[in-house]
This record gives C-alpha cells, structure tokens and sequence, in this order.
C-alpha cells in the first residue's frame, strides 16, 4: 500500500502544533490537510475527503469534542477515524472523547513515532472498513441492476456481449478519484460454436465508456484451462509464466497496469485493472458477482434456446404430418412461412410477430390429416360431398392444435385462412377485420404457392401469370378477397416471394 492518495486532516488552534505535525507526516507520503478551528475543519470535510482527522480537544468557538460528534453522526463522514490530540490527563475527559466516537487519543507533547503508528494502523483499518463497503455497495449495484435485468429479459434475444458490456458500465471507474473501482477490463469471450475468442478493452474517457476490439491470441498465451473450470482471484505477473507473457503483452500495446482481479475459464476471460488501492479478496467477490449473474443469464437464455428449438421442430413435425397424404405440395408449409413472415415485415409488424407466423403459418393446413387420401389427390373436380368434407380442414386444425398460448397463432391461422376480406371465405363467413391479421396474410401466401406450384389437379402457373391472377382475378380467386393492405404489400414484395419459391422449390 502506498500513501500518496491518503490525506490527513489536522485540526489546531496552535499553528506551531499544525507546522509539526506537518513537518514530520508529509515526507511519510501522505497529503496533509490543515484547519485552525472547528468550523474550518467541518468545511474541508464536507468538500474533500478525508482518511484520517488528527484533531485538537481545547480550542476556542466549537472544541474537538463538538467536531468530533458532528463527523461521527453524518452518515457518510462517519467512517472516518478520530484521534483526539489532548494535554488533559483527566478520565472524565477521556470518556467523553469516547462518547463522542473518537477511535484514539494522543498526548501532547507528541511522540511522533507513537502518531505515525497510530495513524498508519487506523488508515488501515478504514482502508478494510472502505473495501467491505465498497464490496457491498458494488454488490448491491449489481443485485439492484440484476433485478432490472430480469424484468427485462428476453431469453430469445438475450446477447451476451452486450450483457457484459452493460455490467461492466455498472463497475468501471468513471471518476479520478473514484479508486474503489477498476480503470480498466479487458474482455475475452469464446464462441461456443467454433471456440474462436472475442476480446475487447473498456476505459472510461471523455464522459464515455470506450470499447476497443483486440487483435486477441490471449487465450494461447495463458493456456486456457478446459472449458468449465474457472477461478476468480487477485493475481501478480509471479503466479505463472503465461500471466506474466499475459500482462507484459498489454502493457506494451495498451495500458500499464498497477494491480489486476481476474475470472479466468475456458470460455470467459475477465481482467479488472487499476484499482487505486492494493486490491484484496473483497474485490474478487465483487468480480465474482459480476461473472456469475452474467454465466446465469446465458445458461438461461441457451436452456431457452435448446426449449425453443425443441419446440420448432415439434411445429414442423405436426406440419410435415398433415402433408403426409398430400406429397405434391412439398416445401410448401415451408414457404407459406416465408411468404407470410414477408408480407408481415412489409406491414411492420414486430419481430416476435414476424418469427412467429414463420414458424406457425406451416400448420396451416394440419386439419387435412383428418381428410381423406382420396380427396387430397383426387385429379379432377371435386363433388359437392367432397368439397364440403375438404372445407372441414379448417375447424379439424384449430381442434388439433387446442388453446394451448404458445400455439394461438396457429390455431388462427389454421381456422380462418380460407376467410375472404368480402365474406365469402369459409368457414364462417367472416369479413374484414373480423378476420386476424395473421389469417388474411397466410391467405394470400397460400393461394400465391397452390398457383404457382403444380398440383394434382392442375398445373403450375409461371410467376407473371400467378402475379396476374392475385392482383387482377380470374373469376375463381379475386383482389376482393384479399385485405387492401396485405396485397398492396404483395405487390411491393413479389420479387422475395419469387426468390423464396425457386430456394424452396420441389425437387
């Protein structure tokens, strides 16, 4: 530990006490602060801070015992040690120096060798007492902003990146003389894909956090461990040849660096530089705190993904189902996906709305699970039996699906994509907005795949014509029964629909 950030406050009514205590603290490192009344020292105490305050019991106007009990009642002064500086030798005297809340007495005239060691071992004291404060007010920010977090996470979207990019604005040192907390991290995360590392470093400069990417080829030179071990400590360059290779790399290229706190793993590497102060265990914890509420979020936010992509291939497979009886459609349920989820982006829709109906507009067909072979692949026209019995795939989907929330878009789609913006869709006749939005756009991207693609009862139409039919009519399919909105966004949009059908065509 050094002193030069210490700063002692000496309070006396006698200068010649004032120029001693001077003459003899200052060449130890510290920087000495001089009052010559009560009301003098308050004021320097409200306005800088302070280590340690040397203070005078007799003086004239508010005495030592008056000061002292004004430091040891504010709440943030409070945690600043007092030595009384006193010639009375009475007891009384003494205690009520105690019950004002001073730490130490000395006596006049001074032994300096005795001031030096009391002062040097209650500065240590409040540098511990500041650390566990510290600690805990880093680990109440933390908490605090984890809990913010949380009632704004998104598993789905969840960037792991940009996490520690925002725990890290919570810690690093935005001040000068703000020393409990780090000048500097530098970041190394692995991708799990290909286990490639990504590494940046953060400085606080110009009233920003800077965030600058390195060249990187850190995690060679300090032999990451396997993947899922991890340690949190403070380290020094002597604790191992690749920390050491590590540091002096960074220093010649980007920052000297005083005294370091790390979280070292196979996939997450975390350096805290430049605390202005011999860091300790406490500062470890704080780290440690940081590491573990960003490792939670990502194990959650991947346990989510894993759930996620169990689910989609749950859709696709109940999709891939329904189409079993009628092979000519192909990537059909696919496409329809893709379409819908153009039409949708088009119109503005959010983004959890566009990757829903991607996904669950391919059930829009379920319900023919429930219709006969012989009527999916029947060639010619269908009687009006028949055509009655095709018509029910709407309803059978809806039932198939159920209520269940995570699959209400689906069930919408399933019942009203035969829906028609004039009414005259099956199978409830509903008109207009009556009908959701997500069941007017499969609508269309549905009727633009059945005429584009060949099936067993006709053949394909090229695209030009397809185009025609939609926006023009051809008796059997008209502009009227489509909602205004969504072929307007056909229209501007045709050219993806195209390129999505040559990427999914039938082989």
């Amino acid at each position: 530990m050094t002193n030069k950030y210490k700063k002692i406050l000496c309070v006396d009514d006698e200068p010649v006490n004032l120029q001693l205590l001077d003459a003899f603290l200052k060449p130890q490192g510290y920087e000495m602060l001089m009052a010559s009344n009560g009301q003098d020292a308050l004021d320097v105490i409200r306005t800088t801070r302070v280590d340690i305050v040397l203070l005078d019991v007799m003086m004239p106007g508010m005495d030592g015992f008056e000061v002292c009990r004004y430091i040891k009642k504010d709440e943030k002064l409070r945690h600043i040690p007092v030595i009384m500086m006193t010639a009375l030798t009475d007891k009384k005297e003494r205690i009520k120096g105690i019950e004002a809340g001073a730490e130490e007495f000395l006596s006049k005239p001074f032994n300096f060798a005795e001031v030096l060691a009391r002062v040097r071992m209650l500065i240590q004291m409040k540098e511990l007492n500041d650390r566990l404060s510290f600690a805990y007010n880093d680990m109440v920010t933390l908490t605090t902003y984890g809990g913010e977090l949380m009632h704004r996470f998104d598993p789905v979207s969840f960037d792991f990146h940009a996490s520690i990019d925002e725990i890290i604005k919570q810690t690093l040192r935005k001040k000068t003389k703000d020393d409990a907390r780090p000048e500097a991290f530098i970041v190394g995360i692995s991708n799990d894909k290909d286990n490639t590392w990504r590494w940046n470093i953060y400085k606080y400069a110009a009233n920003t956090i800077e965030t600058q990417l390195l060249e990187g080829g850190y995690e060679t030179l300090l032999k990451m461990p396997d993947r899922g071990s991890s340690a949190t400590s403070v380290l020094n360059a002597g604790d191992s040849p690749e920390l050491a290779a590590f540091l002096n790399e960074i220093r010649k290229t980007h920052i000297q660096i005083d005294n370091v706190v790390s979280y070292v793993s196979g996939s997450l590497c975390i350096f805290a530089l430049n605390y202005g102060y011999t860091v300790s265990s406490y500062d470890a914890s704080v780290l440690n705190n940081f590491v573990v509420q960003s490792l939670f979020l990502k194990n959650l936010s991947s346990q989510v993904h894993e759930t996620e992509d169990a689910f989609e291939y749950m859709v696709y497979s109940l999709a891939r189902a329904a189409e079993s009886n009628d092979e000519d459609t192909g990537n059909h349920i696919l496409r329809v996906g893709r379409y819908s989820a153009t039409i949708a982006e088009y119109l503005g829709m959010d983004t959890r709305f566009i990757q829903t109906i991607r996904l669950q507009a391919t059930l829009h067909d379920v319900g023919k699970i429930h219709t006969p072979t012989a009527i999916l692949k029947k060639p010619g026209q269908l009687t009006s039996a028949e055509w009655q019995e095709m018509k029910r795939h709407s309803a059978y989907g809806a039932k198939i699906i159920g209520s269940h929330y995570r699959l209400s878009m689906a069930a919408s789609i399933a019942l009203t994509h035969h829906e028609k913006w004039d009414g005259s869709g099956y199978p409830n006749g509903l008109k207009g907005e009556q009908i959701p939005l997500e069941g007017r756009i499969v609508s269309l991207a549905d009727i633009y795949d059945a005429l584009i693609n060949p099936r067993v009862y006709k053949p394909a139409f090229d695209a030009e014509t397809t185009y025609k039919i939609l926006t023009e009519g051809d008796g059997r399919v008209m502009p009227q029964h489509f909602d205004p909105q969504v072929i307007n966004a056909f229209k501007n949009t045709v050219s993806q629909f195209l390129e999505i059908y040559k990427e999914l065509k039938n082989n």
